[in-house]
């Protein structure tokens, strides 16, 4: 199916505002995926995104300021998910040694562990795109790139 058979929207102005519409559609649709796959975990998508970034920059740790200019979604409110995962026992907050007004954070054992056992997750969340061949995900990747460099 096309953009249009799943908005049941069959006139668009033009190409361009095909696209965006078709883009904004397919980025809420991989998302409710994401979703699925990591709330069997108990977690949201937010939440795994700010692992990841936690276990990327392991064993340093990062401001809260850090881990947003990192998040994919930039709109989160990132102190109230590191307090949830600090309550999960995943993260835990400490005081910045080089300025004590920020807060460090950082991944523990288990939020690695849990990490660990989400790699199935990774791969099922990128078979999502599986359906493209690798010459087709990269040509993607290259026109996203070359949308979000324009401006």
């Amino acid at each position: 199916m096309g953009i249009d058979q799943d908005i049941l929207q069959t006139t668009f102005r033009n190409e361009y505002q095909k696209a965006m519409i078709n883009l904004l559609y397919t980025y809420g649709w991989t998302i409710e995926q994401i979703k699925n796959i990591v709330a069997n975990e108990g977690i949201t998508h937010q939440q795994y995104n700010i692992l990841r970034i936690l276990k990327g920059s392991y064993p340093q740790p990062l401001s809260t300021l850090q881990i947003r200019e990192r998040m994919l979604d930039k709109m989160s409110d990132t102190s109230r998910i590191v307090d949830r995962l600090i309550a999960k026992g995943l993260v835990k907050k400490g005081t910045c040694k080089k300025d004590r007004r920020l807060v460090d954070v950082s991944i523990t054992d288990k939020g690695k562990k849990l990490l660990e056992k989400m790699e199935p997750c990774s791969e099922q969340m990128e078979s999502i795109f599986k359906i493209l061949s690798e010459k087709e995900a990269a040509s993607l990747n290259t026109l996203l790139d070359k949308l979000r460099n324009s401006q």
